[in-house]
C-alpha cells in the first residue's frame, strides 16, 4: 500500500502567525491560523482535516459494508464533527460525532443501523481515533 503524505508550513508565533497545509498530491491545500483553529477565523485547521478524513473513510467503509450485504447504496453522505476541548492534559480531541444519511434501495432500518455501526468500528480512521476520542454515530436512511 502507498504511504500517504501531507505537509504544513508555519511562520510567526502561535497567535499572530499563519501557515499553509497541503496534501501530498495537491488535492487539498489551505491556509490556517490561530483564529481559524481556536476562534471563527477564515481558513482551515487540523481538526477540520481530521473531520474530512473521518467522514471520507466512514462513507467508503459504510458503502462497502452495504454492497457486501447485497444492498449497494446510491449514496452515503457523512458529516464528522470534531470536538476540541481543553482538558487537564491540554487541548484534546475528545469526541467525534458522525452523522450519515444513506440512500440505499432495498435495505431495512435494522440492517442499515447494524452495517453503519460495523462500518464505524472497522473504518481505519475510526480505529485510529477511537482509543483517544469517543466516536458517536447517527445514521439515517434517506426518504
Amino acid at each position: 500500500m502507498p504511504i500517504r503524505t501531507a505537509s504544513a508550513q508555519w511562520q510567526g508565533n502561535l497567535t499572530e502567525g499563519a501557515g499553509t497545509v497541503r496534501t501530498g498530491k495537491g488535492g487539498l491545500s489551505g491556509n490556517y491560523s490561530f483564529k481559524s483553529r481556536f476562534e471563527e477565523g477564515e481558513g482551515t485547521n487540523p481538526e477540520e482535516l481530521i473531520a474530512a478524513a473521518h467522514a471520507g473513510c466512514f462513507s467508503m467503509a459504510f458503502s462497502k459494508a452495504l454492497a457486501d450485504a447485497g444492498t449497494t447504496p446510491t449514496s452515503v453522505e457523512t458529516t464528522a464533527k470534531v470536538h476540541l476541548d481543553k482538558t487537564d492534559a491540554g487541548m484534546t480531541v475528545t469526541r467525534i460525532d458522525l452523522e450519515t444519511v444513506g440512500q440505499v434501495p432495498g435495505v431495512d432500518e435494522a440492517e442499515f443501523q447494524k452495517l453503519a455501526e460495523a462500518a464505524k468500528a472497522n473504518c481505519p480512521i475510526s480505529r485510529l481515533l477511537s482509543p483517544g476520542a469517543e466516536i458517536t454515530l447517527t445514521a439515517r436512511l434517506a426518504s
